[in-house]
């Protein structure tokens, strides 16, 4: 193979990691978390395998088209305050960007579709409110409820793949699926200033939403009639490390609000959000199979993110 040749597949390489950055890609296994625990809140198992691929496949495209949209609307801002990014960069153009982001959103419906009326309809409030803050409430005091709501409604698309009489909006899912999405509240508060010194106000009332999202967590796991036995103090155990790596990470940030540590508490918490689906899978299936597969998602965030963000 000639130098031109060489050059060729460097060129490609480097425009299809231009994409994967673009499309946030290794924070898309926290997204598909949140498909394994509800589908295993309203099956018990992965079965059928169809429904649970193709809720991962919807969950994921629906993800990624957020990002790709963020990073669209997003462009004159980022221009400014995150120049290396592949929009303003110019590795990846507007049209381009968009048409990607369409072609997900498409494809996570259309796979959603496939499942059931139950997933076409979450999905489609999904794709409502994704858009809603990637267009208009990004910049507003509604952004940290609206990613919840976001969050919120993943969880519940993986729980959807159940007939149109059963009523999917109930406990457990209902109430687990609340809890994370006020955890992705305020983390979303939280690091809306990533990119330049944070107020340390601003970061508080992120870290007490946080944390009252993980206290609703660790309620429920003490109260609710979960199922099976498990031995509720190890899992509390579990809960309260997840908790202190990222409260450890929150207070760093809250000292000294400089970018870096707002960027690296806020990498820690995303991760730390596939330990407590994890957890939760392990509670209500008492399958540590099925709680190391959730847990397993962590790997590809982590060697990802050492060539892309993760934000």
């Amino acid at each position: 193979m000639g130098r031109h040749g060489c050059g060729r597949i460097v060129g490609r390489m480097k425009t299809l990691l231009a994409y994967f950055q673009l499309m946030r890609l290794p924070a898309v296994f926290t997204a598909m978390s949140d498909i394994i625990l509800g589908f295993l809140l309203t099956h018990g198992s992965f079965s059928p395998p169809i429904s649970f691929a193709l809720l991962l496949i919807a969950s994921a495209s629906l993800y990624l088209s957020g990002m790709v949209f963020n990073d669209v609307f997003d462009r004159k801002v980022d221009a400014a305050e995150r120049p290396s990014r592949p929009i303003p960069s110019g590795r990846i153009s507007t049209q381009k960007a968009a048409t990607l982001g369409g072609l997900l959103m498409l494809a996570g419906v259309g796979a959603a579709q496939t499942v059931g009326t139950q997933s076409l309809i979450v999905a489609s409030l999904l794709v409502v409110a994704i858009l809603g803050y990637d267009m208009l409430l990004k910049n507003t005091f509604l952004a940290p409820l609206m990613m919840g709501i976001c969050r919120f409604l993943n969880v519940m698309l993986g729980a959807s793949a159940v007939a149109r009489e059963i009523n999917l909006w109930v406990k457990p899912q209902l109430r687990i699926a609340a809890a994370l999405g006020l955890f992705i509240v305020g983390l979303t508060w939280f690091a809306r200033m990533e990119a330049k010194d944070s107020h340390r106000g601003h970061l508080i009332g992120g870290l007490l939403v946080i944390n009252s999202g993980l206290g609703a967590l660790a309620w429920m796991l003490a109260t609710y009639p979960w199922p099976r036995e498990t031995n509720l103090s190890m899992v509390l155990a579990a809960l309260g490390v997840v908790a202190l790596t990222i409260n450890r990470r929150l207070v760093q940030a809250i000292l000294n609000p400089v970018p870096q540590n707002v960027q690296i508490a806020v990498k820690t918490m995303l991760m730390s959000y596939v330990m407590l689906n994890a957890i939760l899978v392990f509670v209500w299936t008492a399958n540590p199979q099925y709680a190391i597969l959730t847990a397993a998602l962590l790997l590809p965030t982590i060697l990802l993110s050492r060539w892309m963000a993760v934000t």
